[in-house]
């Protein structure tokens, strides 16, 4: 369809205009990778070696253009060079490892927020003038509370005060990694802060979104026409006025998709989990270019391709969108 055809291609310009910045920004920034790296072992290195780290860092005399070409030639073998902070260990090896991690508390946390706050918004949105109204001053209290304020809380008074659950860590250190119950049971029982926290955090937006909208959505003419149709309040509150409203908060849901892989950096550092946040952190507090830029790149991409699936959803959910394709 024309609609797909022309989003795909904005998207893939996009991605292209994210990878060259990607390139070039580290390259404008002051410093030296190799330098801080050589610094740090206390310039106890070979010359040699230290040529060796260069051209792995993707640094040489060459001209711009042809390290240019070098770095999408590795990037489309998924080489992202070597970070500083883990040294020698690649990038791509690195946000491998705590990818899982952030994607699968962050991730899961993320869709149970938006699955909640946006059925309270619809019922709430309905049943308007109700005991429910009760719920939007705590639901903007919440709104305005950042995450690690509400990480905070949640470790002193269930952490720290009652002692009911770990307040860092993503699994037990007496508990091996593998495929065993005793595994998943300790990784849940450490992850069960943290997403309560990003629930929380982040559900009163979704509700507030999508209760607003909703209301505006009722006063539309074909909602009022299903109801003197005689159809069923559930079929009307759902079929036709949630339907369309719930367009606008598909694409805040897919912004918060992709943000996923960025990870909720500070719930993260809060408790000590070992996901992306917490390595962009340490690739910040080390100056660890090659790390960062990886990072980047990848949440870049992540966001871009949680919009191409909003837009796939419209297609499904809108109608008119449709007919434009046509």
């Amino acid at each position: 369809m024309r609609f797909l055809a022309r989003r795909l291609g904005f998207y893939l310009l996009t991605a292209w205009a994210a990878i060259t910045l990607n390139f070039l920004i580290p390259r404008l920034m002051p410093g030296d990778p190799v330098e801080l790296l050589v610094a740090r072992m206390k310039g106890n290195v070979d010359p040699a070696a230290i040529d060796a780290m260069r051209r792995a860092f993707g640094i040489s005399d060459a001209s711009l253009w042809q390290q240019y070409l070098d770095y999408l030639g590795n990037l489309a073998h998924g080489e992202l060079g070597r970070s500083i902070t883990f040294f020698p260990a690649e990038v791509s090896t690195v946000i491998a490892d705590s990818l899982p991690w952030t994607v699968g508390l962050v991730g899961v946390a993320t869709l149970i927020s938006y699955l909640i706050g946006t059925a309270l918004g619809v019922i709430m949105a309905w049943k308007r003038g109700t005991w429910l109204d009760g719920v939007l001053p705590a639901a903007t209290f919440m709104h305005a509370v950042p995450y690690f304020w509400v990480a905070l809380a949640l470790v002193f008074v269930f952490g720290v005060t009652l002692q009911w659950f770990p307040v860092s860590r993503a699994y037990g250190l007496d508990v091996m990694p593998g495929l065993t119950g005793e595994f998943a049971q300790s990784v849940l029982y450490h992850a069960a802060l943290p997403a309560i926290t990003i629930v929380v955090a982040s559900m009163a937006d979704r509700i507030l979104g999508m209760r607003n909208v909703m209301v505006t959505t009722l006063g539309e003419d074909y909602v009022v026409m299903a109801e003197a149709k005689g159809l069923t309040s559930r079929r009307v509150m759902w079929a036709y006025a949630a339907r369309n409203a719930i367009l606008p908060n598909i694409t805040s849901f897919a912004l918060s998709l992709g943000f996923v892989v960025g990870g909720s950096v500070l719930t993260e550092i809060v408790f000590s989990y070992p996901g992306i946040g917490s390595m962009l952190l340490k690739g910040v507090e080390n100056e660890d270019f090659p790390l960062m830029q990886g990072i980047f790149l990848v949440i870049s991409l992540a966001v871009l391709v949680a919009n191409f699936l909003a837009d796939l959803a419209y297609v499904v959910l809108d109608p008119r969108t449709r007919q434009e394709s046509e």
